[in-house]
């Protein structure tokens, strides 16, 4: 079995020991992304619709190190820090999959790495 890790600078740099993602032969599973700046590695959005704009470009750019984009999205697991939030966050995401949105799971957590308002991972079919 193929398994690669990919790793885009276009994408914020792993705050810890895990990896940006990981190629198999049939799919790209993607850590989770929170919406730091790749360029200057900090969160810069104070708004839920601000953070999530970076957190699903982040997202697009590590799925592009696998040659996928957003329509190859499976599945995706949403961290909240407050579930108020979570009409605004659907709004932006609703964007980054216009059609056939993948499976989804989206829970509340008491908190996220830096103080981010959310943190998105997924599944992508190759």
């Amino acid at each position: 079995m193929k398994r690669n890790v990919l790793s885009s600078t276009l994408a914020p740099a792993a705050i810890g020991p895990y990896s940006q993602a990981i190629e198999t032969d049939s799919f790209i599973f993607t850590s989770g992304q929170i919406p730091i700046n790749p360029q200057t590695g900090k969160i810069e959005g104070t708004t839920i619709e601000e953070q999530a704009e970076q957190v699903m470009q982040n997202l697009r750019y590590v799925l592009a190190e696998g040659g996928v984009g957003m329509d190859r999205v499976v599945k995706t697991t949403c961290f909240l820090a407050d579930l108020e939030d979570f009409a605004a966050f659907n709004a932006v995401y609703a964007k980054y999959f216009p059609e056939a949105a993948p499976a989804r799971s989206c829970f509340a957590v008491a908190a996220l790495p830096m103080g981010a308002k959310l943190e998105v991972e997924c599944i992508a079919v190759k």
